[in-house]
């Protein structure tokens, strides 16, 4: 989990992993370590969320806990266009610990739709632009699209490790 300070990053992380939303919670000092395990198309997959401190001041251990991530999301609060803005800061830092793995750009907080000031297209044409693996927007409040977004990196992450094993084999 990337992003900005306040973005929503321990907000999804907990929603997903225990299906609760917590209303007030603490900054990430350095990074949290979250574990979930689940079924999907016949396949067992343990998922290991490291949720990163957005502050610009933990940004220095990134590069060392990128290394050997299979898959990123990248959050940006909609409701606050300077959050989307730091995209090409975090994902440079990223692909360079890790190489290209897949990065997917969340919208966060769609429940605030109504103070909203990214657009939509705009999530979408940053997400083009920075070559990013996927696109949604959610809530972690409501819940909206949380499953979908992890349904989707699972999906991305499996089919990424099935070309690996075609290579191998060749």
């Amino acid at each position: 989990m990337l992003g900005d300070a306040s973005v929503g990053k321990t907000s999804l992380t907990i929603r997903y992993v225990s299906g609760n939303f917590v209303e007030d919670l603490r900054l990430t000092i350095g990074v949290d370590f979250y574990s979930k395990t689940i079924n999907y198309k016949g396949h067992r997959i343990k998922l290991q969320i490291w949720d990163f401190g957005g502050e610009e001041r933990f940004r220095f251990l990134l590069p060392q806990y990128c290394k050997g991530a299979n898959g990123a999301f990248f959050l940006y609060d909609i409701t606050n266009p300077a959050s989307l803005s730091h995209l090409p800061d975090w994902s440079y830092i990223v692909r360079e610990a890790s190489g290209n793995i897949p990065i997917m750009l969340v919208g966060s907080k769609l429940d605030l739709k109504e103070y909203r000031t990214v657009p939509r297209d705009q999530g979408i044409n940053a997400a083009r632009r920075y070559n990013m693996a996927s696109f949604v927007e959610l809530s972690s409040k409501t819940g909206q699209n949380v499953e979908r977004a992890f349904q989707v990196m699972s999906e991305i992450l499996l089919d990424e490790s099935k070309k690996q094993k075609e290579k191998m084999i060749l």
